[in-house]
Order: C-alpha cells, then structure tokens, then sequence
C-alpha cells in the first residue's frame, strides 16, 4: 500500500486529472480520493494562546508528607 499526498488543479471544466507513477505493479488497485479545497489567499488561522491561563504554584512544605496525609485519610 502506498499513501500519497499532492496538490494540483481542477480544469474549468471541473475535471481533476491524475498521472502518479507508482512502484506497484500492474493490475487492479482501489483508490481513495479525498478532496479538500485549498484557500491560498487566506491565512490558517494561529492557535489559541493559553499564555495567560498558566501559573505556577508555590508549595511550602513537603509535598510527599502531605501526599501521605491525605492518603491516610481515607
């Protein structure tokens, strides 16, 4: 099995014409197309910045001690 990506064109006429040489050899093979339409003059959007929800958290005593207190708890 190969998987192959590339980016070509439709013709006016709507026709995607494909020529992919491939390593296979001859016979019949099934061929997935998906398509999805390219936007060139349009920029992906950035990702959301989560800079302003992070912290830090400063702990004063020993944090395993406390781990095995509340674990005693229960």
């Amino acid at each position: 099995m190969e998987v192959l990506k590339l980016t070509t064109k439709i013709d006016e006429s709507g026709y995607l014409n494909l020529n992919i040489p491939t390593q296979l050899p001859a016979g019949d093979v099934n061929i997935v197309v998906v398509l999805n339409p390219v936007s060139s003059d349009r920029k992906q959007q950035a990702s959301y910045d989560f800079s302003d929800l992070v912290g830090r958290l400063t702990w004063q005593s020993d944090a395993v001690a406390m781990q095995r207190t509340l674990c005693d708890q229960w």
